[in-house]
């Protein structure tokens, strides 16, 4: 690594990745949902975006850091913005309208594919790569966010998504040329974006790699060496920052460790082993090391014990001048502020640190770190009582709980075979041939959210509340027979989000009122804090499913959240090993599956929407978590007849690796999504001889876009191509809570006629 300058005389230098994007009031997502109503111009989206970056900039100023980044913010997504700012994809139309198409979909123009941000709850999009377009430069965004960051008075950070990760988060229209072998010409146009940042007077860039986290190939990882090598060179008067988080480096670590940049990021809370490795490696060099001390992916109050121990080791081996300390990744992943959180039990509000909690946190360790005896133990005494009140807290802990997962011996498979099941399900259920359903919700109106509203405030009484969800069920229920569907749901009109909605009626959940951070585009969810021992007191969906399918003869859904998601779509305790969490919430979900089953329902979905995204980055990690995901999953579902159909929905899932461990879930019907990806996912189902029935989603519910039913049935047609007619069901891609009814109505309607035409198909294999 290069040259280091000094940092501040009274305390450690501190950087801070990345910031939420969101807005503290969601107002990021009010502004873009004006936009695409009409209801507001560019200009309001954009001067709403520079209130949001001014505003993240003047807390990280008042926080006392010392490298604040810019060009972190994005209108959708960054991994897009990366895309064209070097011209790897080419809008449809100029200005933001062509922006939003590639990220939206819009007229004749399909969204780009989307999928999870490495294994958090953020999604991205996926560039789609024409290998005969070059590359080229259009540096206005980070250019122009420099500028903006400078009229605030402050020399901000440029960040960007670094080319070896960008190309390996795309995919190339030619199956013959692989996304990384555009490297060469890519680092060419960042070298001159490099020189184009300095012109405008930047003196740093973060240059983002959480790929070299991952395993990488010996040609992969040659060539990220040369091209950041080439990138460190290209404009010496940059201090360049080389930032990976979301694991270890493992053996990128010398490699990296070699580059002549000025500073590399290491996370050293999902990567705390390759500290003692680095320092040894770095002690001979003169760049800095950017300690990533504090979650950035999780909400709890820092160690500081933990995290001192880490900072004073690398003080001794490299000096004051060459260490940042940081958070571990940028804070997009958690909320706010937990001050705002005024109605969260007292007790679980004092654990908790979230984004402006955890600027003023290293801030302390910044301090501490050159302190020593009783001034330090009294800087962070508030951060030690925090953390040891919740070690020592009997609300963690729950003693029945405990003891009744140590006596079950409910995970293993059920006793029939899938396929036997299936047989036995469809003489029970008397469902046509490609059976149509939905994945769970319906659109959530205005008038539903309104309720949901007048509930918390008082105004509407629970009783009330009640009635009118009630009633909002059984005009779905009725709707959905009209259109013609086969299998139907209850809509989850109740249901403020698929986790949360779950966590407010389990022991050991805690929920918040503005911890809001954003999934995609304009969509936030609020994840739930699981803190302590997980149990459930009370039915939490019999009586709507009871409401629903008392109105129709056909089958309804029963609905329910699997373990897997729940954790990975909360933040999840950090005091015992997550196979043990999952357990518990297993343990609950399968007393709510016996439930619903004892009131009558024949189908019971249990999503686990996450289980293919929270696999581990490292090969080496992924036997142990699918070992007990699947465990998790089976202890669920253990128990019900053969005649009851286990469903199971999973999200954005390239399923090759893992489809072994799906089959061993021994869920009847898996759905997917598939549409984006043109049926290419199911390709996974055919390689291996998977027994259950798969339902690929047959159109792209995060775009407003309607498909014709043309189009779904050429989905269908390849879907055959791939599964079994007999094993094939038929349905969206996901919920449709976020889609508005002009929207669902029309795209049901062609879904259904898509599957009675290929219905009526007779000679096999027929398009």
């Amino acid at each position: 690594m290069g040259e280091a300058p000094v940092g501040p005389r009274d305390r450690v230098a501190t950087a801070v990745l990345g910031f939420p994007r969101f807005g503290r009031d969601r107002e990021l997502k009010r502004a873009l949902e004006r936009r695409w109503s009409g209801e507001g111009g560019d200009e309001e989206l954009l001067e709403t975006a520079r209130a949001i970056r001014s505003g993240h900039r003047a807390a990280a100023r008042a926080a006392g850091i010392d490298a604040i980044p810019c060009n972190d913010f994005s209108l959708y997504d960054h991994v897009l913005d990366a895309a064209l700012t070097a011209g790897l994809v080419a809008p449809p139309a100029p200005g933001l309208d062509g922006y939003f198409a590639l990220a939206r979909g819009g007229g004749d123009h399909r969204p780009l594919e989307m999928t999870k941000w490495f294994d958090t709850n953020y999604h991205y999009l996926v560039p789609e790569l024409d290998p005969a377009r070059p590359p080229a430069l259009d540096p206005t965004k980070p250019v122009a966010e420099l500028g903006e960051a400078a009229r605030d008075g402050i020399a901000a950070r440029t960040v960007l998504l670094g080319p070896v990760t960008l190309l390996r988060l795309s995919k190339s229209r030619d199956p013959r040329v692989r996304p990384l072998d555009l490297l060469e010409p890519l680092v060419a146009v960042y070298r001159e974006l490099l020189s184009a940042l300095r012109r405008a007077g930047a003196t740093a860039v973060q240059l983002d790699e959480p790929c070299l986290v991952q395993d990488l190939e010996p040609r992969e990882l040659d060539a990220a060496e040369s091209a950041l090598a080439a990138l460190a060179e290209a404009e010496p008067r940059l201090s360049l920052c080389v930032a990976t988080y979301f694991g270890d480096l493992g053996p990128a670590l010398d490699r990296v460790l070699d580059l002549p940049v000025a500073e590399l990021h290491l996370d050293l809370v999902r990567g705390a082993r390759q500290l003692g490795p680095a320092l040894r490696r770095a002690a001979a060099g003169r760049g800095r090391l950017s300690l990533g001390v504090v979650d950035g992916r999780n909400v709890w109050v820092t160690d500081p014990e933990r995290a001192l121990t880490q900072i004073d080791a690398a003080l001794a081996a490299l000096g004051r001048e060459r260490v940042v300390l940081a958070p571990s990744c940028s804070l997009l992943h958690v909320p706010y502020a937990v001050a705002r959180e005024t109605a969260l039990d007292p007790e679980v509000r004092g654990w908790l640190a979230f984004g402006d909690e955890k600027l003023a946190e290293l801030g302390t360790l910044a301090h501490a770190a050159l302190t020593s005896g009783p001034e330090r133990v009294e800087l962070i005494a508030p951060m030690a009582a925090a953390v040891g009140g919740r070690r020592g807290s009997p609300r963690t802990r729950r003693p029945d709980v405990r003891e009744r997962l140590a006596a079950l011996e409910g995970d293993r498979p059920r006793a029939t075979p899938v396929g036997r099941r299936l047989e036995l399900q469809r003489r029970a259920l008397g469902l046509p041939e490609l059976p149509t359903t939905t994945i769970g919700s319906f659109p959530q109106t205005a008038a539903i959210r309104a309720a949901r509203g007048r509930l918390r405030s008082g105004e509407l009484s629970p009783a009330a509340y009640r009635r009118l969800m009630e009633d909002e069920i059984r005009r779905v229920v009725a709707w959905q027979e009209d259109a013609g569907l086969d299998v139907l749901v209850h809509g989850e009109p109740e249901r403020n989000d698929m986790v949360q909605y779950f966590a407010e009626m389990l022991d050991g959940f805690a929920v918040t009122e503005h911890g809001w951070v954003q999934s995609y585009g304009s969509r936030g969810v609020k994840p739930p804090i699981l803190f302590g021992d997980v149990s459930r007191s009370r039915p939490m969906t019999v009586p709507w499913w009871r409401t629903a399918q008392a109105v129709t003869a056909r089958p309804v859904k029963g609905m329910l959240t699997g373990p897997v998601t729940m954790l990975a779509w909360s933040f999840v305790r950090d005091d015992q090993p997550e196979p043990e969490t999952a357990r518990q919430v297993a343990l609950a979900i399968r007393d709510e599956v016996a439930d619903l089953e004892r009131a009558g329902a024949r189908i019971v979905q249990i999503d686990e929407a996450a289980f293919r995204e929270r696999l581990p980055l490292r090969r080496a990690d992924q036997p142990e978590y699918l070992r007990w995901a699947v465990a998790a999953f089976r202890l669920c579902s253990s128990g019900v007849a053969d005649e009851t159909q286990i469903h199971s929905h999973m999200c954005y899932s390239e399923f090759n690796e893992v489809m072994e461990h799906i089959a061993a879930l021994d869920a009847d019907v898996i759905s997917i999504e598939a549409s984006r990806s043109g049926m290419e996912l199911l390709d996974a189902f055919r390689r291996v001889d998977y027994p259950g029935a798969v339902g690929p989603g047959v159109y792209d519910i995060h775009s407003p876009r309607v498909p014709t039913a043309d189009e779904i049935a050429d989905l269908l047609a390849l879907a055959e191509e791939r599964i079994p007619r007999g094993r094939l069901w038929v349905n969206p891609d996901c919920g449709l809570k976020t889609r508005s009814w002009d929207e669902v109505a029309p795209a049901i309607a062609n879904m259904v006629e898509a599957a009675r035409r290929r219905r009526a198909t007779v000679a096999a294999g027929a398009r």
